[in-house]
């Protein structure tokens, strides 16, 4: 069994290391590939298997959303997503706006007369209560009743 780590190459060492005990046999680190030899893995332990265990090294290591893994056959590619420029400047202004919302709140409140303040405390406190249910035509009594 093959593994191509491409850009992940730089933690290939911890892959080995994390693997080692969940395939039953010692990986071994050669460039950006590791190689698992198919006769001293353990019993039952596929290829698919395998990538659930390299997804969740990389979601332990913080990096899953950056990659994916691909499986063919006995072989598996670990391969970095590439966000478009527009999908990455998107998503550091999300970020950065919501704190400054979260902080603005307050000041509203305070800046609003006490008599509003009082009554938007109260409407946020009240449960909303559920839809009222719409009575369902009876089809049995009016059977009964011909």
């Amino acid at each position: 069994m093959k593994v191509t780590l491409g850009t992940l190459k730089d933690k290939g060492e911890l892959l080995v290391a994390f693997l080692e005990p969940r395939v039953g046999a010692k990986p071994s680190l050669s460039g950006d590939s590791i190689e698992i030899d198919d006769e001293s893995v353990r019993e039952g332990v596929k290829p698919r298997q395998v990538k659930t265990y390299i997804k969740r090294f990389l979601y332990m290591n913080g990096v899953r959303k950056n990659y994916r893994v691909f499986v063919s056959g006995k072989e598996l590619t670990v391969q970095e997503i590439e966000l478009g420029e527009k999908e990455e400047e998107e998503e550091k202004p999300k970020k950065a706006e919501e704190a400054p919302k979260e902080e603005a709140k307050p000041e509203e409140a305070e800046e609003e007369e006490p008599a509003e303040a009082e009554e938007k405390k109260e409407k946020a406190a009240k449960p909303k209560k559920a839809a009222a249910k719409k009575p369902r035509a009876k089809k049995k009594k009016a059977e009964e009743e011909d």
